[in-house]
């Protein structure tokens, strides 16, 4: 059941782009504010709740801008490109973009993506992809040329699929369609062929996509009227031969052929589809919602002052051009069910709004491709008992569950949850997942020697559960030393309790090194290099150099005459990291996690001296790897960021810096830390003395006034 509500308009919506419509509307980093561009100059930031706009940015006169602005969610940064090589970079606080960051790039942008939890990536027209922070290190880089000559891209779009951003793109070569998908994170890429069918000289007006699992679900509505799915691997089995993507009939004949050119898609959910457009009895333009699974119109909106054909979904709001003004509509889509579908549903149906029994022929969607209509069944009662029958079961799965947990035998849990994951997710998912996993907990406090470690792992990977819902199951997994079910608690519970996150940390630096090669961590946030993981005493190295800047002065070199062999250096120690792969994947996994730093100092002074010197050492060896990148970034997936290794660094200093200055086989590594601040303290103090030249050179510059046309000055820094 799918249902429109009432719409509103944001007010002062530039339309510089013209009967083209605007550029693009993208997601802030504010669930309720939105980036408006339109194809001209101007970059507006709406509240919606609100209706009214937050800030508006416009660009010189004579510039274009020719990629919508997106939001940076890792900064709050705004970015946009403007003649197809200029990037901008700005804040809320910026007031005239000609003022702010600018970077001149060597090739034409096509589209700049931004979604949570990655960096913002920037297709260029050849069809490579850059990460921003590599981009902006050398904006003038080499771009290579990915697509052959002649394709053109059409339309992209950006996913987040198990913390990997997965770029989809479209292109088109003289009728022929190819979709490119770029895994980001690993490079690689691969290239499918669409087919369209034997003799199919049909064009794809418009297109949408969503992911599941593994499989990208691709809608493209076509000029024969038809709107089709095609799935496309993302991990194909044999990359580097050509692959070819078929495609299915989705739904046929709701769209007028006269209005192609302004149809739009947009997936709301697994089920519902919003068509743009005009349909099949004409007239006005008609926003459109479908039931693909069970072929029905669920929602209709007229548009009697015409659309731009362009169409935009976010959260619960659906964003379109009506006439001259940006109209949202919030929608709400529930669970499929055939009663739904067909509006017998209580409640609903709104006052005024039209019977939603508009069926399309059923067999459509078994159709895979072909053209030719199957002629419809005489009769809808048996099939509907049927698809009734089948809705039943992911009731039916949790009430089994929950009584097999009383009694059952772990391996007969581990099916029957299999069974209810499986099912179609019902409106109550999250509830009963809630119920499962306090179920589960129930029965390992009454029998001290079950625990099933399975069934907590697949609950905890459904992303429903958090530490607020189930704030038993951290502490059992501590009790158990389940460390590779307590690396996924750290890294899909976003309320973990600082104690909770103490505790696991002293788990990870404690556990035998036997045990921990014995479990399935999964390593994906840790870089390999060297021999790391051999967990034994410093060696000693060649001494730190700093931003360029060597440390010297009488108090370092008193420190080293305590020492027994060269101070602690960069060299040696960059290369091998002080604990196994395995054990940086949960420490990783801790330095991710939130906290409150009030709450969080009285629980690392708990922590044993030897295993404080243990984390110090490893984020010290972080550090030295960060400092190799000109980014100041690690390699790797999700790695640990800069400052989160400073912020934890100085966390386990003040709180146990007595503590550690008097074992000695930290003695090395806290002068190391020490000459690394005090080379810090000296080359912030050298910048502060040219800053204040500079500032003596701009006044006598200002002071002196010009009267010739050309000129050159010599200034000497002395």
């Amino acid at each position: 059941m799918a249902a429109l509500e009432e719409a509103f308009t944001l007010p002062g919506v530039p339309l510089g782009a013209g009967p083209d419509g605007l550029l693009g509307v993208e997601q802030s980093d504010k669930a309720d504010q939105f980036l408006v561009t339109d194809g001209g100059r101007t970059v507006i930031l709406y509240k919606v709740s609100d209706q009214k706009p937050l800030g508006s940015w416009s660009v010189k006169q004579g510039q274009i801008i020719t990629c919508p602005a997106v939001c940076n969610f890792q900064t709050g940064e705004y970015i946009l490109v403007h003649d197809n090589k200029v990037l901008r970079i700005w804040n809320n606080e910026d007031v005239n973009l000609d003022k702010v960051f600018k970077a001149t790039l060597s090739a034409e942008v096509f589209r700049v993506h931004s979604v949570q939890g990655t960096e913002p990536l920037v297709l260029f027209t050849s069809g490579a992809v850059r990460g921003l922070e590599a981009l902006l290190a050398e904006p003038q880089q080499t771009v290579e040329t990915v697509i052959p000559e002649g394709e053109t891209i059409k339309w992209t779009k950006l996913f987040m699929v198990f913390k990997h951003p997965i770029l989809l793109f479209i292109t088109e070569k003289r009728g022929a369609y190819f979709a490119y998908v770029h895994v980001h994170t690993s490079g690689a890429s691969s290239r499918h062929a669409l087919a369209l069918g034997p003799e199919d000289t049909s064009v794809l007006h418009s297109f949408a996509a969503s992911v599941d699992r593994k499989l990208i679900s691709l809608i493209t509505f076509s000029s024969d009227g038809g709107i089709y799915e095609t799935l496309i691997p993302m991990h194909p089995s044999d990359p580097g031969k050509n692959q070819v993507a078929v495609r299915s009939l989705v739904l046929k004949g709701i769209v007028s052929d006269k209005a192609q050119s302004g149809v739009a898609l947009s997936i709301l959910d697994r089920d519902h589809l919003a068509v743009l457009g005009t349909p099949l009895s004409g007239g006005k333009d008609c926003l459109s919602v479908w039931n693909i699974k069970f072929q029905t119109m669920q929602a209709s909106k007229d548009f009697p002052q015409g659309t731009s054909g362009q169409l935009w979904s976010y959260g619960e709001h659906l964003f379109l051009l009506h006439g001259r003004l940006l109209t949202v509509i919030p929608y709400k889509c529930e669970a499929s069910s055939l009663a739904g579908a067909m509006g017998k549903l209580k409640h609903s149906v709104e006052p005024g709004t039209p019977a939603m029994s508009h069926f399309v022929n059923w067999e459509t969607s078994q159709d895979c491709g072909l053209d030719s209509q199957k002629p419809e069944l005489p009769r809808r009662t048996l099939r509907t008992k049927n698809v009734a029958v089948s809705l039943q079961p992911a009731v039916s799965a949790a009430k089994q569950l929950l009584l097999t947990i009383k009694n059952g035998t772990e391996k007969h849990m581990e099916v029957e949850l299999r069974k209810f994951l499986a099912a179609k997710q019902s409106p109550d998912f999250h509830t009963a997942v809630g119920d499962i996993a306090s179920s589960l907990l129930g029965r390992c406090k009454a029998e001290p020697s079950f625990y099933p470690r399975g069934c907590l792992t697949q609950l905890v990977q459904t992303h429903v559960l958090s530490h607020s819902l189930c704030p038993g199951l951290m502490d059992l997994a501590v009790e158990k030393a389940d460390v590779q079910l307590l690396q996924l608690c750290l890294q899909h519970f976003p309320d973990v309790p600082e104690r909770t996150t103490c505790a696991c940390l002293k788990l990870f630096l404690s556990i035998g090194e036997d045990r921990l090669q014995e479990t399935d961590v999964s390593t994906e946030s840790v870089f390999h290099c060297g021999d790391a993981g051999q967990e034994e005493p410093m060696e000693t190295q060649k001494e730190i150099l700093e931003n360029g800047f060597q440390a010297e002065g009488d108090q370092c070199r008193d420190c080293d005459r305590g020492l027994k062999g060269k101070p602690l250096g960069s060299a040696e120690e960059a290369s091998s990291s002080p604990v196994t792969p395995k054990r940086a994947a949960l420490l990783n996994a801790v330095l991710h996690s939130a906290y409150s730093e009030a709450s969080l100092l009285p629980h690392l002074k708990d922590i044993p001296a030897q295993h404080v010197t243990l984390f110090l050492r490893y984020l010290y060896f972080l550090y030295l790897k960060c400092s190799e990148n000109a980014t100041l970034t690690l390699p790797g997936t999700h790695p640990p960021s800069l400052n989160q290794i400073m912020d934890w660094t100085c966390l386990l200093l003040d709180a146990n810096f007595t503590v550690v200055v008097m074992v000695p086989e930290a003695k090395r590594l806290l002068i190391s830390l020490y000459k690394f601040v005090k080379a810090q303290i000296s080359v912030y103090s050298e910048l502060n003395k040219i800053q204040v030249s500079f500032r003596e050179l701009q006044k006598l510059n200002q002071e002196k006034t010009r009267t010739e046309l050309y000129s050159i000055e010599v200034l000497e820094l002395f």
